[in-house]
């Protein structure tokens, strides 16, 4: 019997096409190489302008967590008040991170599903003074998007001063969100959007975010240090931390097969294909966790449909036979619904695999259903 190809389609590590793969498995050469510190040199500066920073932009050895530390260590001191808003799991890990700085924390708990709006983080900025907020873009348990553009209007108007940390670790490449929206830290991982295997720690801060830094006493952190970085990232040649050389080709690679599909197009691709993905999922009974308004375009968590005792585990392993590796679900989700990630470089092909498999491993499941209905609604918005 041939055995099913597994379409990677988690909320990360995602895809990684051929020629970014190829990048990966080039002849690594020391970081002191002439054409590979042009490469690192080039890759900053395009990132830089293609996210609209007139501060520092950072690529690191390292995870999004260790970014989320990266951001709030070069911008808090001790006694500073931080403003945490949290629309589930991943928002809830900058609890620990910031506490562990001997930070003032509040917390603004979004139910799950949900998202903070500008009027309720108004609202909280309003009972005192803050020195930090925390956003997460897209949270990964729930698949729901906070209007981070419309939140960053607000603060320009209402609370200039509050400093801005945006989470962008399942949004960032696929969800538009530019520096200059008011954005003092934006982070993401090469192994989300970009389409990259894990490793990169991708961070954008302000110029009021580096002047931040200078303004403050040595830090108790040492790697994640601006200061540490920034000789490094104006000028390659110079060394802090050994680069990931290969990791950095590949993320050069994706960024050229971004900018040959456009950041717009990017942007709108993903909207569409999100879109696409629940109509074709609520047709045959599967029911979006997040709120409407609120719907990420680059994940998704699915309840299972009312009534067809679907069996979390036996339903994704029976997904996995049938070519889609899918996620479990966190916290007050676990058991009741499973996360599929639809972001990065996947293509038109792998979306028609993705729902026909589901409809296939739904009915094996004892969920009945029309076969070829959700597909249509998918092959209908493809075309």
């Amino acid at each position: 019997m041939i055995k099913t190809p597994k379409l990677l389609m988690i909320p990360g590590p995602t895809p990684v096409v051929r020629s970014i793969q190829v990048q990966m498995a080039r002849e690594t050469v020391a970081f002191g190489d002439k054409d590979f510190i042009e490469d690192l040199k080039g890759l900053i500066a395009e990132l830089k302008g293609m996210w609209r920073c007139n501060g520092e932009c950072f690529v690191v050895a390292g995870s999004g967590t260790l970014a989320m530390e990266m951001a709030i260590s070069n911008i808090t001191q001790q006694g500073d008040n931080v403003l945490v808003c949290s629309q589930g799991f991943f928002g809830d890990r900058y609890i620990d991170i910031i506490q562990r700085k001997k930070l003032n924390t509040d917390t603004l708990k979004i139910k799950w599903g949900s998202a903070p709006t500008p009027e309720l983080v108004d609202a909280e900025l309003s009972k005192k003074k803050y020195n930090v907020v925390t956003m997460t873009h897209v949270e990964t348990a729930t698949g729901a998007a906070a209007p981070i553009k419309e939140i960053c209007a607000m603060l320009k108007s209402k609370h200039p001063d509050v400093m801005v940390i945006v989470d962008g670790v399942a949004a960032t490449g696929g969800v538009e969100a530019y520096i200059d929206w008011g954005i003092d830290v934006l982070f993401t991982g090469s192994q989300k959007c970009f389409g990259v295997s894990p490793g990169l720690a991708l961070l954008w801060a302000s110029e009021r975010a580096v002047q931040k830094r200078k303004s403050l006493p040595a830090i108790p952190e040492s790697y994640v240090d601006f200061e540490k970085w920034i000789p490094v990232m104006n000028d390659p040649a110079k060394y802090w931390g050994t680069p990931p050389i290969n990791l950095i080709w590949a993320l050069k690679e994706s960024l050229r097969i971004i900018k040959e599909e456009g950041i717009t197009e990017r942007y709108d691709r993903h909207a569409r294909q999100g879109a696409l993905i629940d109509a074709a999922m609520e047709s045959i009974g599967f029911a979006n966790a997040a709120e409407k308004n609120f719907r990420a375009p680059t994940l998704s968590v699915y309840f299972y449909p009312e009534g067809s005792n679907i069996d979390d585990a036996n339903f994704r392993n029976v997904l996995a036979e049938e070519g889609v590796q899918s996620a479990g679900c966190l916290g007050e989700y676990a058991g009741k619904a499973f996360r599929l990630g639809h972001m990065g470089n996947i293509d038109k092909h792998t979306l028609v695999s993705v729902v026909a498999s589901i409809e296939r491993a739904s009915i094996r499941c004892g969920h009945k259903i029309e076969l070829g209905k959700a597909l249509g609604i998918l092959q209908g918005g493809l075309v």
